[in-house]
């Protein structure tokens, strides 16, 4: 592969680090399977850009960007905006579900209070 900058070095190490701090958080269920599954794979392709310069080298030029460091924020923000539209659409489905669970302990309690006589239920 040839002589590795100090940088390159670093950004492997680290996107190795990332990947098994990722891996480590799913083991102790802190983190989501799926959520883990673009961490690591995000991780792992920084791994392969940092050490691989012909590849990044290729992709800053067919983006037509100027710097090698222009495309790695690019992909970082392009990571970042992904995340969040994922989180959006993860929060929206779980503000949904807390309202049909809202909507049916409504009920259940009304069914509750109907059935007892008692309003809230016969709980104190």
């Amino acid at each position: 592969m040839g002589f590795l900058s100090r940088t390159q070095i670093i950004v492997a190490i680290g996107a190795v680090a990332l990947a098994f701090f990722v891996l480590d958080l799913v083991r102790r269920r802190r983190l989501s399977e799926e959520s883990s599954l673009l961490w690591v794979v995000s991780s792992m392709a920084i791994a392969v850009l940092g050490l691989c310069t012909p590849l990044l080298k290729a992709i800053t030029r067919a983006l037509g960007m100027m710097y090698e460091s222009s495309t790695v924020f690019a992909a970082g923000l392009a990571f970042a905006m992904m995340m969040l539209l994922y989180l959006s659409v993860r929060i929206s489905r779980l503000s949904q579900e807390n309202q049909i669970l809202t909507r049916d302990l409504a009920l259940l309690r009304h069914e509750v209070e109907q059935r007892s006589g008692v309003p809230g239920g016969g709980t104190t």
